[in-house]
């Protein structure tokens, strides 16, 4: 293959993820569930591995700043080897929650296999205490992850790029939904 077929197909991946998947009911459930968090005074708990744990800080600070969705994530380098010590790897994530997710919260989990043990265990900890759960993954279709989400943002692909790209799209489209418009001020 050579490289302009690579990416002319590798652009149509983008293409059938993007614009053939279609998640806009999705979309629209949970920005009806954010706005009831909002009115109640509760937060968004975003949270996840590697660029996946990227796509949660972007996503708290957009959704805090612009959307005025109170949000936080768990990307501080001390909390996480802290938790990771004490609790080990599989259950720093539900550890935090347990200290700083509050009853109405929405956890949104970002995990590309679905199948990270840290992720799902935190999903099986929000969904135990009655946290609305809010999944982003890929790969499998039937993943750990999603089959515990209430909300769940799948996309149809094994590979990591195009599973964490999209799913940045597909959470600032959420901002954006929020908002109301894609273009506009930032002060």
């Amino acid at each position: 293959m050579d490289d302009l077929q690579f990416i002319r197909e590798y652009l149509n991946i983008y293409k059938q993820t993007l614009f053939d998947t279609d998640v806009s009911k999705e979309l629209v459930e949970m920005r009806n569930l954010l706005l009831i968090t909002k009115e109640k005074g509760k937060k968004m708990v975003l949270a996840g591995n590697g660029a996946s744990a990227s796509i949660a800080s972007h996503g708290a600070f957009d959704f805090s700043k612009q959307a005025g969705i109170r949000a936080v994530s768990f990307n501080e380098p001390g909390l996480i080897t802290a938790f990771s010590n004490d609790c080990s790897y599989e259950m720093w994530i539900k550890k935090a929650l347990e200290l700083y997710a509050d009853p109405g919260d929405v956890i949104v989990l970002i995990s590309s296999s679905g199948r990270s043990a840290n992720i799902v265990n935190a999903a099986k900890y929000a969904k135990f205490v009655g946290n609305p759960v809010v999944t982003f993954t890929g790969f499998e279709k039937d993943n750990p992850l999603k089959i515990l989400g209430d909300i769940n943002f799948w996309v149809d692909s094994k590979s990591y790029n195009i599973v964490e790209n999209t799913h940045s799209i597909w959470l600032m489209a959420e901002c954006d939904l929020i908002i109301g418009k894609s273009e506009y001020k930032i002060d």
